[in-house]
């Protein structure tokens, strides 16, 4: 079985970053550039829960892309997609950020910037400039009901930036853990609890034993 997706250099050493959906489980990786040179990479590392993987190439001088600040990515503002989509390589696509930290009903809280910029199967991996030409996320998820284009999802550049910086390193995530579950304030929660408006998020529950119970929460 093939696969097929996008990435972007981050370091001109051959350093590549990318979804971890894309390389996940795959006996071998081959990276195509844009100027059709290809090579064999190897997965520096893989985290599933963040959706991102680093790659390495045994190349130098490779030119790279600048990365942006995603704190300051506001909604309204224009990006450009760059990916390679159903396989059209180099297939640029322009939108607005609809959301900024949208969190998606997965289960995980990864903050999403959700854009309406046409990204399909292959665009995955991809880079999401903003107009000044910095990076400000990956494209990593559509919401469609036919697997087409439908409303897209990208991870934060600043999220995937300190992610890649364990993997380079050690080859895998720590986390901190606090042992809690919490849930929205919705407006009924705010009357009962007696505040102005929805606002914050409620502790509905704290684990035994957690670092939370720990400290006292």
């Amino acid at each position: 079985m093939h696969g097929l997706g996008s990435g972007f250099i981050v370091r001109s050493d051959g350093v590549i970053m990318t979804n971890a959906h894309v390389v996940n489980g795959a006996s071998n990786v081959t990276v195509k550039l844009s100027d059709r040179r290809e090579f064999k990479a190897k997965v520096i590392g893989v985290d599933k829960q963040t959706d991102i993987a680093v790659l390495r190439i045994k190349a130098k001088d490779l030119p790279t892309v600048k990365l942006g600040d995603s704190s300051k990515v506001h909604v309204g503002q224009w990006v450009l997609a760059i990916g390679s989509p159903y396989g059209f390589e180099n297939t640029v696509t322009a939108g607005i950020v609809s959301a900024t930290s949208r969190a998606l009903p997965d289960g995980t809280y990864t903050p999403f910037i959700q854009t309406d910029a046409a990204v399909n199967p292959g665009n995955s991996g991809g880079p999401l400039f903003n107009m000044q030409g910095e990076v400000i996320g990956i494209n990593s998820q559509i919401y469609s009901q036919t697997g087409g284009q439908g409303l897209s999802f990208a991870i934060t550049i600043d999220l995937a930036s300190q992610i890649e910086q364990q993997l380079l390193a050690h080859g895998k995530v720590e986390r901190g853990r606090i042992g809690v579950t919490i849930q929205d304030v919705s407006q009924g929660l705010a009357q009962s609890f007696g505040l102005d408006k929805p606002t914050g998020a409620l502790v509905s529950s704290v684990e035994k034993d957690s670092p939370a119970a720990k400290g006292g929460l």
